[in-house]
């Protein structure tokens, strides 16, 4: 039996508690309104001069410019109309004020237009400071929202991992099913969570999605030939029937798994063989439609035929990373006696391959659309290039390049620490994938990876820790009733 250690515990009390303050600070900070928003721009304006190597610009300056010039153009068009007025002051002396009638009038003109340039550099710049507040706004919701889904969707990620074992009826990972199974335990708190910020959405706490704002629709026929689809009722809807679907199945296998190790009845097996396999068909469908209504709907004018299968890499190859982390910590508890370096080469393969498979549908997804230069599909990458080139191409190199070059060695795949060093390093890429896939569309290129954003997941992370940790200590950890124990105790190659 494992026993939920003091020091984790804390840690995971520690870690929630830091989370939840920041959090609370990023929602206080936030900017209340547009005068707040105007001293950030200005503030941030005036760091970009002082600082010359950096490329950090801000849509403000040039509103400020046209503004700068439209005062200019007052001030010219007042000290003309004092020339004029002089001038005409002249010309009535010496009889001639028909000939300034013109010039008078040209004068009024000018000044006219002065103010209405004035005028529209103010409109301008007030609605650049309005869309400003909307995304700072947005901010510590969709830091919050990115860290929330992030966690839930590892875990749901073992899940399917933990299903495709039962219904290929693997003989290799048995041993390790007590580690999936309270992996698979966080999807409950977690799928909550994450419906309660989308019922929040769709009552108009925050604006993460744009076709819930009924102003928005009323001006855009894009969406509102969607909204048979992209409707708050039905929205709800599908993702409580979603949710509902994989802790119906989570809970029903668990349920047998634990009576298969107190009757070692074979039927509970059986079921558990057939729930995986109609779990996996609803699975399918249900991911992807996952996909499109919670994250690719945050920018509802783009969308990727290739999408479902992209999010479902992401979240599946950080759900098997976190079932190599945490039996790789349990081993050197002293736990998991029969998991040996085979167990670790296979999960360490599956890292290595889903991060390849993940690449190719990147680099598919963005090459056909970047070749192909249509207007409405480019625009999703050319935004993320030029205002997210870091995180955009950093997580690349750390879901791709870095795991190639490491787990590519067949004897690396054996080595505790860089197993662990890779699964550290992919599991940051993978949340940056999912920052990158939320925050464009929502913050827009108001972005920096803060308190908020860090707050998130320590509190998330804490809360994880807390809710797996507890459910392997209810149980043994070696499913004795499993049929293929013994073949998984003693897998080498």
């Amino acid at each position: 039996m494992y026993t939920f250690s003091s020091k984790l515990k804390n840690l995971s009390f520690i870690l929630m508690l830091l989370g939840a303050l920041g959090i609370g600070y990023g929602f206080f900070t936030a900017p209340k309104n547009t005068k707040e928003v105007e001293a950030i721009l200005a503030t941030s304006h005036g760091e970009h001069h002082e600082a010359s190597a950096s490329e950090t610009t801000h849509e403000a300056a040039p509103v400020h410019k046209e503004e700068a010039h439209a005062t200019e153009v007052v001030k010219d068009s007042a000290t003309l109309a004092v020339n004029h007025l002089d001038s005409i002051a002249s010309h009535v002396e010496e009889g001639h004020v028909a000939a300034v009638a013109t010039p008078v009038h040209d004068t009024h003109e000018a000044k006219a237009e002065g103010h209405e340039v004035a005028n529209d550099a103010h409109a301008e710049h007030a609605e650049h400071l309005e869309h400003v507040l909307g995304q700072l706004q947005n901010k510590p919701w969709a830091a919050l929202y990115v860290a929330a889904l992030f966690f839930m969707l590892i875990s749901l990620g073992v899940l399917v991992f933990y299903a495709i074992q039962h219904a290929a009826q693997a003989g290799w990972s048995p041993v390790l099913f007590r580690v999936m199974e309270a992996l698979t335990s966080y999807l409950v708190p977690g799928a909550i969570i994450v419906y309660v910020l989308l019922v929040l959405s769709g009552l108009g706490f925050n604006h993460l999605f744009v076709w819930m704002d009924p102003e928005v629709v009323k001006h855009d026929e894009l969406i509102q030939g969607k909204a048979g689809y992209l409707n708050v009722p039905f929205f709800l809807i599908r993702a409580a029937i979603f949710m509902g679907g994989w802790i119906f199945y989570r809970q029903y296998t668990r349920k047998n798994a634990l009576a298969l190790d107190e009757t070692h009845d074979a039927t509970y097996y059986k079921k558990n063989f057939k729930a995986s396999a109609a779990f996996l068909a609803f699975f399918l469908v249900s991911e992807s439609m996952m996909s499109w209504d919670w994250i690719m709907s945050v920018d509802p004018h783009w969308y990727s035929t290739l999408f479902g299968w992209y999010v479902f890499a992401s979240f599946f190859v950080s759900g098997i990373t976190v079932i190599a982390l945490t039996t790789l910590y349990l081993k050197s508890k002293g736990y998991l006696e029969n998991v040996n370096n085979s167990h670790f080469h296979d999960l360490a393969k599956f890292m290595f391959g889903i991060s390849v498979f993940w690449t190719y549908l990147w680099f598919s997804q963005f090459m056909l659309m970047w070749y192909a230069n249509i207007p409405e599909e480019v625009t999703y990458f050319k935004f993320r290039i030029e205002h997210y080139n870091l995180p955009f191409f950093g997580m690349v190199a750390m879901n791709f390049v870095f795991p190639i070059l490491i787990l590519i060695n067949t004897d690396f795949k054996r080595v505790p620490w860089i197993i662990s060093m890779a699964g550290i390093v992919i599991l940051c890429g993978h949340y940056l994938d999912f920052h990158n896939m939320i925050y464009p569309a929502t913050v827009g290129d108001q972005w920096f990876i803060g308190i908020s954003e860090i707050s998130s997941i320590l509190f998330f992370a804490g809360l994880f820790i807390f809710v797996v940790f507890t459910t392997l200590a209810k149980q043994a950890l070696l499913p004795k009733g499993n049929p293929l124990i013994e073949e998984s105790k003693h897998f080498h190659y």
